[in-house]
């Protein structure tokens, strides 16, 4: 290949991008791509600026210090001056503070350790770096919104390794927030020889893994759930599964919660959860009809499905949305805590494995019970009542009857 053509490949960001590298579809308004060290933050949120700046003019680039913008967002390695081809190549007027193409776009940076710097100035779209070592980033994310008023559709990107802090709660739970995640394992082709074989061997298992490795967010004082149970249940079953099933944690509105559906199966006596196939924004038919799909993909004996917020009206819906297998109802008589807590002691005991990383259920496990709060763990319901059904039922708790 000529250096021309070699160049070209390496620019060709569709055909090698991670899907959690890619922006959504859809009208978000919001972006976080949450993932560990080296898992390609910082070229996804330079390439999705970069086209932003082939149609727009004025945009905004914030990381914890001025230092950051400019030697990792803009002259970084995957920064964006790395990302522009050759013609389309931006320049950083340092005394301005701003990167400016040659098409008329300019990128102005600021710093986190200055909120006030945003007050005032107004931007097309915004490329938010590493928010979770921000010093203040409530304040500074308020500022940046307020100025994200150009255009018919102001958009913000944010890149960051999680930490359990307020506002990466705050973004999680927000409705018009979209979020990515990408464990470092996924951008291994990318990194050093050795890189994460050397990392898993000093930290595998520890919560620092959790957070800078796998991308997900620790838990906060009182949770059922730690980084290190979490990172000692991953495993496959060794045979065949004796049984399978999916379980429904329904949404009270359309426009509200999210819809529960996680598959889980039990060999022996450990649980694996299978899949987390929870889906937001669905009608009752809608999500009926993607928890049949989930029982027919792995074949499951069961749905169960929480009926205190719809009644007989879930277990119908389920029922009209198409063939499947036999429906049980279930209604929780405790609080989610009570009920809760004797799976979580099966994952102390080692009972219950996850066939992969579950990063949106895993977030929600760590805060279930915390004094964190959030929104409604739908995911960790739909898990409870999963785990429950193949493990505990007949035991007591979590405390499960037909209806």
């Amino acid at each position: 290949m000529t250096p021309q053509e070699i160049e070209a490949l390496r620019l060709e960001w569709r055909g090698h991008a991670g899907t959690a590298q890619m922006p959504p579809d859809g009208p978000w308004r919001t972006w976080l791509f949450m993932g560990g060290r080296g898992a390609g933050k910082t070229r996804a949120g330079a390439e999705w600026l970069s086209a932003r700046a082939k149609t727009e003019a004025r945009l905004a680039l914030v990381g914890p210090t001025l230092h950051d913008v400019r030697e990792v967002m803009i002259e970084g390695p995957s920064g964006l001056k790395a990302v522009a081809p050759r013609a389309e190549r931006p320049t950083y007027e340092a005394s301005r503070r701003r990167l400016v193409w040659p098409g008329g776009a300019m990128a102005y940076a600021f710093s986190a350790e200055d909120p006030e710097s945003l007050r005032g100035p107004q931007f097309h779209a915004a490329w938010a770096d590493e928010l979770a070592a921000w010093r203040q980033p409530e304040a500074v994310l308020t500022m940046l919104r307020l100025g994200l008023r150009l255009g018919d559709d102001p958009r913000l990107a944010i890149t960051t390794t999680p930490k359990a802090i307020r506002a990466v709660r705050t973004l999680l739970d927000e409705p018009g927030c979209v979020v990515t995640r990408a464990a470092t394992a996924e951008n291994a082709d990318n990194l050093s020889s050795g890189f994460l074989e050397g990392l898993q061997a000093l930290y595998g298992g520890t919560r620092l893994a959790a957070q800078e490795l796998d991308g997900l967010v620790l838990e906060p004082d009182g949770s059922l759930w730690t980084a290190e149970i979490l990172a000692a249940c991953r495993g496959k079953p060794d045979g065949a599964l004796e049984r399978v099933v999916v379980a429904v944690d329904p949404p009270a509105t359309r426009g509200g919660d999210a819809c529960g559906i996680v598959v889980a199966g039990r060999r022996g006596g450990t649980a694996f959860v299978l899949a987390d196939r929870t889906v937001r924004g669905c009608s009752p038919m809608e999500w009926a009809r993607a928890a049949l799909q989930a029982a027919q993909d792995f074949a499951a004996a069961t749905i169960v499905a929480e009926v205190n917020q719809g009644g007989e009206m879930v277990e119908t819906v389920l029922r009209l949305a198409g063939d499947g297998p036999p429906v049980r109802a279930v209604r929780a008589a405790v609080g989610k805590r009570a009920r809760a807590e004797p799976v979580a002691a099966l994952y102390e005991q080692g009972r219950v494995k996850h066939t992969e990383v579950f990063a949106a259920l895993e977030d929600e496990m760590l805060a279930l019970g915390s004094s964190a709060g959030g929104a409604s763990p739908d995911r960790c319901d739909a898990l409870v009542w999963a785990v429950a059904e193949l493990m505990l039922r007949g035991d007591g708790l979590p405390r499960i009857r037909r209806v």
